[in-house]
C-alpha cells in the first residue's frame, strides 16, 4: 500500500482531487489531500502574511503529524512550488515526487519565472480583500475555469474556487538541501499541450527514466481527466 499527499494548485483547495483520490483509495492506497492555508474550506484563516513558505509548512506539517514516510508528493499547478519546498525541508520523509501539470523551480524561483506571462496576466485583475492582495477570482480572466467546459465540471468548481493571495506567486523558493531533494525520483505528468513549453533538458531526463507521461486535456486534469491522472499514478506506486 502506498499513501499519497496530493497537493492543489492556485485557488483550488484539497476538493478538486476527490474523483481521483477515490479512485487511489479503491485500490487500497492511503491517500490525504490536504487544503492550503487560506483557501477552500481554509479560505476563513486568509490573512496578509500568507505566502509560500506557509504552504510549504501546511503541508510539511502533514507529513509530519500524520507521521508519514516514503510518501508519494503530488503537486499540481502552484503546487509544484510547494511540494518542492516540502521536499527540500523533510526529504526523509518524501519517497517520490510527482509534478503533476505543476511548476518545477530551481533554487531562487517564483512562479512568476516558471510561468511569467500567464501569472503576470493574472495579476491585473486583483483585488484587496482586508489588506490582502488576492488574484485567481472564480471565473475571472485569464485562467477562467482552468480549462474545464462541461457544465456540471464548472458548476461544481465555481461553488468552491476561491481567490489566492498573490504572494504566494512572487516569493521565490529558496531551497536548503538540495542534495538530498536530486536524490528522491521525480514523475512529470503533463497536458500535451503544454509539453513543448517545459525545459527540454527535463522533460528528456523523465522520459528516458520512464516518468514522463501526458494526457491530452486541460490544466485541471485531475478535474477532466481523473482516471487518467489516477492510472498513471498508481504506475508511479
Amino acid at each position: 500500500m502506498a499513501t499519497y499527499v496530493l497537493v492543489h494548485g492556485g485557488g483550488h483547495g484539497g476538493w478538486c482531487y476527490q474523483p481521483a483520490a477515490k479512485i487511489l483509495r479503491e485500490t487500497g492506497h492511503e491517500v490525504y489531500t490536504p487544503t492550503l492555508t487560506g483557501l477552500g474550506e481554509r479560505s476563513h484563516l486568509l490573512h496578509p502574511g500568507i505566502d509560500l513558505d506557509t504552504h510549504i509548512t501546511d503541508i510539511a506539517a502533514v507529513l509530519r503529524y500524520e507521521d508519514l514516510h516514503d510518501v508519494i508528493l503530488v503537486g499540481h499547478s502552484y503546487g509544484g512550488m510547494v511540494i518542492t519546498g516540502v521536499a527540500d525541508r523533510v526529504a526523509d520523509r518524501v519517497g517520490h515526487l510527482v509534478y503533476l501539470e505543476a511548476a518545477h523551480p530551481a533554487d531562487g524561483e517564483s512562479m512568476i519565472d516558471d510561468v511569467g506571462p500567464v501569472i503576470l496576466a493574472v495579476r491585473r485583475s486583483a483585488r484587496v480583500v482586508d489588506g490582502t492582495e488576492l488574484v485567481l477570482f472564480p471565473g475571472s480572466e485569464p485562467m477562467r475555469y482552468y480549462g474545464v467546459t462541461d457544465p456540471a465540471d464548472v458548476a461544481w468548481m465555481h461553488e468552491r474556487l476561491t481567490p489566492h493571495p498573490w504572494r504566494c506567486f512572487e516569493q521565490p523558493l529558496r531551497l536548503t538541501n538540495e542534495k538530498a531533494l536530486a536524490e528522491i525520483p521525480q514523475t512529470q505528468i503533463v497536458c500535451t499541450s503544454t509539453l513543448a513549453t517545459r525545459d527540454p533538458a527535463r522533460m528528456a531526463a523523465a522520459r528516458d527514466a520512464g516518468r514522463l507521461w501526458d494526457i491530452d486535456t486541460a490544466h485541471d486534469l485531475m478535474i477532466t481527466e481523473p482516471a487518467a491522472v489516477a492510472e498513471f499514478l498508481l504506475r508511479v506506486a
